[in-house]
């Protein structure tokens, strides 16, 4: 049964052991682009200028806020992140920054000044001694005279100020309302220095601007309580005024307050609501005593008396009525006597509601002298008895307006004290932590973490060289490849094989000739795995006509067919060996053959067989030669009569060798292939490209044909760096032997 190769799925899962072998094999392209790449990185950092930052800790406290009233009280606002993110901008502010400047004359400053030198570049301990020369030869040189410092101008003191503010940060670490304000420089004592001018200036700045706010919070005050002691007066005047000019009688009632005034005016309300309600009562029923009926009263009043029983009694009689006159006339006697009983309850009810109005009259009467005697109390205490109502309305607006203007000004004066109470006093909203130190180790660069990075970056680097590298290599490296990439088995992997494996007793040997010498021999076991590899591709029908070609020339297409056909012949078969590479029979002359006729003189000139095959005794095979030369190699091969050669040659031998060009050359093996049960393809290992092969390979029209791929030439250290099945294909020695 023929079992043809198939296409097997590419495998997606995560391979540990692949991994493990590409850093194995590329470990040494890593290790020296990760090597250069530290190097690199640390001539870098060497090469840069130390920095020092120093960082002073500022407390942010809650504001407290004094409120005014009888007793002082406060309250604190709470710091929320938008205040302090307003904080951090107020420290790293020009207006703030060019306080330190000033103060610190920073313009004339070597590295934040409005001409800064530039720092020393090289930091590699072997400079110390030649700088620390040139700076003592630099000191002992006569000095300049002495140049008065110009005052700075207004760019410089800028292009300082910026300078400034680049080396400034302001941080926040953590919930508390703490800031780190961090100065970075060349110098550990000048950024120490400067981080502490910047967290002072902070601080007096807000003391400053508390105490100018203060300031002009008490003069505002103070300008506005001029203006309403002004108005005050002035109310007060008017007031005085229009009592003078009206004859009215000063107020004397000086002890009646707000709350007593409003009191009374309350109960005036009430009066006033008490005598309208009593008045439309009265209205009601002398509207009710007019038509005669009870039927309109408010649900208070209609139970007042006997007034409920008479209009139950005429609500009974007005329905005995109409049913009395739905049934009898209006002369019937029982009808006649209906209307005289409704008559006199109507009566009665008459004069219920007649005493019930002089009632509700009366209550009306005391209700209204009720409302005047409080309008009248009210009169006598504020002074407006006897005036009239226009009169008295202009005088409380004057009045009113007195009193408003009487208790602002007493509340902006209350305001005023407590204002020049808090400008005398700082409020400790900003306090000084811890001040900054000089520090002992420079911020930047870190040697330790620079050198960690370079290694890491340069790892990365190398890893991806390698991938890039074994991307470039694009030769067959792996069986995984070649079932992948063509669809094929591989039958075997020949190694390389040294001058040692090829002596025999000193002496050298072909290597064709190893299965037969040294049938114990890695190479023989090699050939043994090869031809059991062919068997297998197809059990039920052994093939025995076998063509072995090649993609390229020198991948050892020839060497591999001859030790096939030995190690054949050295299980006791009757092998024949045919050259059939026409264009350069490379077979031909190591079997020192190359004149002889062969396959060509067969097939051209029908020559009789016995006289063209030739036995070798060492190689124990038959051999057939190429032959003269030609100039039609395909349409020879190809021909019916190549075809009834192969048919009597399977008869009469057990197994033949056939040796075809390579396929990238010519299509000699193509043709071939249909004369041949199985062919074989070697290929190079790590040398022939992968495409090059992928392509011959499809020219094969019956894939079936192909019986698999065998690597020639394998480099046994390097394979085992490959894959896990190398190793353990060519691991252990002590099962072979010389």
């Amino acid at each position: 049964m023929s079992v043809a190769p198939t296409m097997p799925e590419p495998e997606s899962d995560f391979d540990p052991w692949e991994v493990l072998n590409f850093l194995w094999r590329e470990w040494k392209v890593i290790a020296i682009i990760a090597f250069v790449s530290a190097l690199i990185g640390v001539s870098m950092l060497l090469s840069e200028t130390p920095l020092y930052t120093s960082s002073a800790q500022i407390l942010l406290e809650p504001q407290k806020e004094k409120l005014p009233g009888k007793e002082t009280s406060t309250f604190e606002n709470s710091l929320n992140s938008s205040a302090i993110e307003s904080e951090m901008a107020v420290i790293k502010s020009s207006a703030l920054l060019k306080r330190v400047v000033e103060r610190e004359n920073l313009v004339n400053d070597p590295e934040f000044g409005a001409h800064p030198t530039p720092p020393p570049a090289l930091s590699f301990p072997g400079f110390d001694f030649a700088r620390e020369l040139f700076s003592t030869v630099a000191t002992s040189a006569p000095s300049k005279p002495h140049q008065p410092i110009s005052k700075p101008t207004k760019a410089e003191i800028t292009r300082s100020v910026e300078s400034l503010k680049y080396a400034v940060d302001v941080d926040q670490k953590g919930e508390a309302s703490v800031l780190y304000i961090s100065v970075t420089s060349t110098d550990p004592r000048r950024a120490a220095k400067l981080a502490n001018a910047v967290a002072e200036a902070y601080v007096v700045d807000k003391f400053d601007a508390r105490y100018e706010a203060a300031k002009k919070a008490s003069s505002w005050l103070g300008d506005r309580l001029v203006d309403l002691r002004k108005r005050l007066h002035d109310s007060e005047a008017a007031v005085v005024k229009f009592r003078n000019e009206h004859g009215l009688p000063p107020n004397t009632n000086t002890t009646l307050n707000q709350q007593q005034l409003a009191d009374l005016t309350a109960k005036l309300i009430a009066a006033k609501t008490d005598v309208a309600e009593k008045r439309a009562r009265l209205d009601l029923l002398k509207s009710l005593e007019a038509k005669k009926s009870a039927r309109d009263l408010p649900a208070d009043l209609a139970n007042f008396g006997i007034l409920q029983s008479l209009r139950e009694k005429e609500a009974a009689i007005s329905q005995k009525l109409a049913d009395l006159a739905s049934r009898y006339s209006a002369r019937y006697p029982l009808v006649v006597n209906a209307r005289a009983e409704q008559r006199d309850v109507k009566r009665a009810i008459a004069a219920e509601l007649q005493r019930l109005s002089a009632s509700v009259k009366s209550d009306y009467e005391l209700a209204k002298a009720r409302q005047e005697a409080i309008e009248n109390s009210i009169n006598d205490v504020t002074g407006q008895a006897g005036m009239d109502y226009s009169t008295a309305i202009a005088l409380g607006d004057l009045e009113r307006t007195a009193v408003v203007n009487k208790t602002l000004y007493e509340d902006f004066l209350q305001r005023s004290k407590i204002t020049d109470e808090q400008s005398t006093f700082d409020p400790r909203e900003v306090r000084l932590l811890s001040p900054a130190l000089p520090p002992g180790t420079p911020s930047s660069p870190r040697l330790v973490r620079g050198i960690v990075l370079s290694l890491v970056i340069g790892l990365g680097l190398g890893i991806g060289g390698a991938f890039a590298k074994e991307k470039l290599d694009t030769g067959f490296t792996t069986p995984r490849q070649i079932e992948s990439i063509l669809g094929l088995s591989l039958l075997t992997s020949v190694t390389r094989i040294s001058q040692y494996d090829c002596k025999v007793n000193d002496i050298v040997i072909p290597i064709p000739l190893i299965p037969l010498y040294k049938p114990l021999s890695r190479h023989s076991e090699m050939m043994r795995s090869l031809r059991l590899g062919i068997q297998m591709t197809d059990v039920d029908y052994p093939p025995k006509v076998i063509q072995v070609t090649s993609t390229v020339p020198g991948e050892g297409k020839t060497t591999i067919s001859l030790a096939l056909a030995s190690s054949v012949a050295a299980s006791g078969m009757k092998v024949l060996f045919i050259d059939a590479d026409f264009r350069h029979p490379t077979a031909s002359r190591l079997l020192n053959l190359e004149n002889e006729p062969g396959l060509v003189d067969m097939l051209v000139s029908r020559t009789d067989i016995r006289d063209l095959i030739k036995y070798d005794d060492r190689a124990r095979i038959w051999i057939l030669p190429a032959g003269k030369e030609t100039n039609n190699p395909a349409d020879l091969l190809g021909s019916d009569l190549m075809k009834e050669r192969i048919a009597n040659f399977r008869a009469a031998f057990d197994y033949v060798v056939i040796d075809s060009a390579p396929l990238a050359a010519v299509i000699d093996p193509i043709v071939t292939s249909h004369v041949a049960d199985k062919t074989v393809l070697v290929i190079r290992w790590a040398a022939t490209k992968r495409d090059t092969v992928n392509h011959v390979v499809r020219q094969f029209t019956d894939e079936k044909k192909l019986a698999g791929v065998v690597f020639n030439m394998v480099d046994e250290k390097r394979a085992q760096k490959y894959s896990t099945y190398m190793p353990g294909y060519y691991g252990d020695k002590k099962y072979y032997s010389n």
